[in-house]
C-alpha cells in the first residue's frame, strides 16, 4: 500500500494541492511531494492530476472461497474485551458467558482480546469469567481507542492465531472496529446479533438479527470464510458468571511503538452529566414516547426515575422530536436493555422500539390508548393519562420507600 510521484510525468502544477483535503501536498523544485503522515491515501490528487503523474497503490483483502482443508486450520472463538478508561465494559461478560457455550460446542479454547494500557485486574476479570486464554497487548498509546490503530492489531493477531469465531459488542467502539478488520482480513461480518448457536456438524456459527426493519429475525452464516465474525448487542444475553478460582493462560503481544499508527487524536472527552444512572446498567427504566408532547414533561420521568433509582429511557420518536439526547433512545436504532423493570409512558408500542425493550422482566405499560400495541406484551397495563398517572406513581412510590 503506497502512493508515488513519477518525477517524468510531474510539472508541478499545483493541481493536486488543491484537490488534497488534508493538505499533505506541496511543491519543492517545482515537483509535488506528498507528506506520507498527512496523507490518507483517499485518490484525490490522483483524479486530479491531469498528466497521470502520482501512482497510488491499494492492498485489498479478496474473500477467496477457503477449501476445506483452509477452514479446519481455524480453531477457538475470541472476544475483543472492550475497555473504557481502562475498565472492561459488562458487554464483554456477556459475550463471555456466550462464548464459553460455542466454545463448549466446538471443543475449541474461548480466548479474550485485550488492548490498553495498565491492564491490572481488569485481565483477571476475563480470567473469572471463563476464558481459557487472554492476548494482551499493552502500551501507553492504546490508553485510548483508535478504529485505525486497534483495528490493524486486531487484523494482524486474527491473521497471526486463526480464530474460528470473533465476537464484538455492538457498541460504538465494535461497530467501528470490526467492520475495518472483517474488510481487512476478507471475511464476512453479520452485525446486531441478537442470538448466537452453533451447527455442530458444519462447524458454522449460526448469527440471527432482525431483518426489514425488524419484522422478521434472519439467521445468517459465513459457510466459506474465516473467522465468522459477528457483533451482538448489550443487554440481550446473561453475563458470565465470576469463578475466582479459574486460570487461565496470559499472552502478552509485543506490538512496536512505530507499528501503533493513528491519523486521529483525542482532543477532549464530553461526558454527559445526568442525575439517573446510564439505561444500559439500569435496573428500573422508566420511558418516555411521544405521549409525553414535550421535552419539559420528561421531568416527570425523572422524578420518578430518581425515586426508583432508576434510569430515563425513550422512544425514537421522542429522540427524533429533539426532547431528550440521543443517548437515551431505547430500540432497534438505540440502545438494547433488559432491566428488571421497564415502565413504557406514552410509548405506542412499534416493533422497532419493542426490539430493544421486550426482554425486561415486567413491563409497565401506561397509555391512554387501550389499543396500544405496547399493551400486548405489558406485564401490567395503564390505561388512563401518564399526566395524572405518574405523579401518583411518583408520590406513592416516595411515600411507601422513604419507610
Amino acid at each position: 500500500m503506497g502512493i508515488e510521484v513519477l518525477k517524468d510525468k510531474c510539472s508541478g502544477c499545483k493541481l493536486c494541492v488543491k484537490a488534497c483535503p488534508f493538505a499533505a501536498i506541496g511543491i519543492e523544485d517545482k515537483l509535488a511531494v506528498i507528506d506520507l503522515d498527512k496523507c490518507t491515501l483517499c485518490g484525490a490528487c490522483v483524479d486530479a492530476c491531469k498528466l497521470g503523474a502520482i501512482l497510488l497503490e491499494k492492498e485489498t483483502a479478496v474473500a477467496h472461497k477457503l477449501s476445506p482443508e483452509q477452514l479446519s486450520q481455524y480453531k477457538d472463538v475470541w472476544v475483543f474485551a472492550e475497555q473504557r478508561n481502562g475498565i472492561v465494559q459488562s458487554v464483554v461478560f456477556e459475550l463471555l458467558g456466550k462464548g464459553r457455550e460455542l466454545a463448549d460446542k466446538l471443543g475449541v479454547r474461548l480466548c479474550a482480546v485485550y488492548l490498553g494500557e495498565n491492564t491490572g485486574d481488569q485481565v483477571e476479570q476475563l480470567v473469572f469469567r471463563a476464558a481459557d486464554l487472554v492476548y494482551v497487548a499493552e502500551s501507553p498509546k492504546l490508553k485510548d481507542y483508535s478504529s485505525r490503530t486497534y483495528g490493524d492489531i486486531l487484523a494482524q493477531l486474527i491473521l497471526e492465531h486463526k480464530p474460528e469465531i470473533v465476537l464484538c459488542g455492538a457498541t460504538s467502539v465494535g461497530r467501528s472496529l470490526i467492520p475495518r478488520v472483517a474488510a481487512t482480513i476478507g471475511t464476512g461480518l453479520t452485525a446486531d446479533c441478537t442470538g448466537l448457536a452453533i451447527d455442530r456438524e458444519r462447524r458454522l456459527l449460526l448469527q440471527t438479527r432482525p431483518a426489514f426493519g425488524g419484522n422478521i429475525m434472519a439467521t445468517i452464516i459465513c459457510p466459506h470464510h474465516r473467522p465468522q465474525m459477528a457483533t451482538v448487542r448489550h443487554k440481550v444475553m446473561p453475563e458470565a458468571a465470576i469463578d475466582k478460582s479459574l486460570k487461565a493462560r496470559i499472552i502478552k503481544k509485543y506490538i512496536a511503538e512505530d507499528k501503533i499508527v493513528s491519523r486521529t487524536k483525542l482532543v477532549d472527552i464530553v461526558r454527559e452529566v445526568e442525575p439517573t444512572v446510564n439505561i444500559t446498567e439500569a435496573n428500573i427504566i422508566v420511558s418516555g414516547g411521544r405521549g409525553l408532547q414535550g421535552a419539559d414533561n420528561f421531568k416527570l420521568l425523572q422524578d420518578l426515575a430518581l425515586v426508583l433509582g432508576g434510569a430515563v429511557g425513550a422512544s425514537r420518536a421522542a429522540v427524533d422530536s429533539d426532547w431528550i439526547p440521543y443517548s437515551h433512545q431505547v430500540g432497534q436504532t438505540g440502545k438494547t436493555v433488559c432491566p428488571k423493570i421497564y415502565i413504557a409512558c406514552g410509548i405506542s408500542g412499534q416493533i422497532q422500539h419493542l426490539a430493544g425493550m421486550q426482554s425486561s422482566e415486567v413491563i409497565i405499560a401506561i397509555n391512554k390508548d387501550p389499543q396500544a400495541p405496547i399493551f400486548n406484551i405489558a406485564t401490567y397495563g395503564i390505561v388512563g393519562d401518564l399526566f395524572e398517572v405518574i405523579p401518583a406513581l411518583t408520590a406513592k412510590f416516595k411515600q411507601v420507600l422513604s419507610k
